[in-house]
């Protein structure tokens, strides 16, 4: 077993957090990896901005939308 992701590695976990809980030891290589690589934790949030935009256009909202 490697200690380190690689980023693609970081990458596809990333992915299938947002999809299922990830084992200890995935979270774990994972959050190693993160503490390293700011490109991956940018990534990690991107993938998080775009689901929750996704969710709230799936309930009729957008971010843009004003309230009168």
């Amino acid at each position: 077993m490697r200690i380190f992701y690689t980023c693609k590695q970081a990458h596809q976990k990333l992915s299938e957090n947002l999809d299922r809980e990830l084992s200890l030891t995935e979270r774990t290589q994972l959050k190693i990896h993160l503490s390293m690589c700011r490109s991956c934790t940018n990534f990690g949030t991107q993938m998080r901005t775009i689901r929750i935009a996704m969710q709230e256009m799936a309930k009729g909202k957008s971010s843009d939308q004003h309230e009168p």
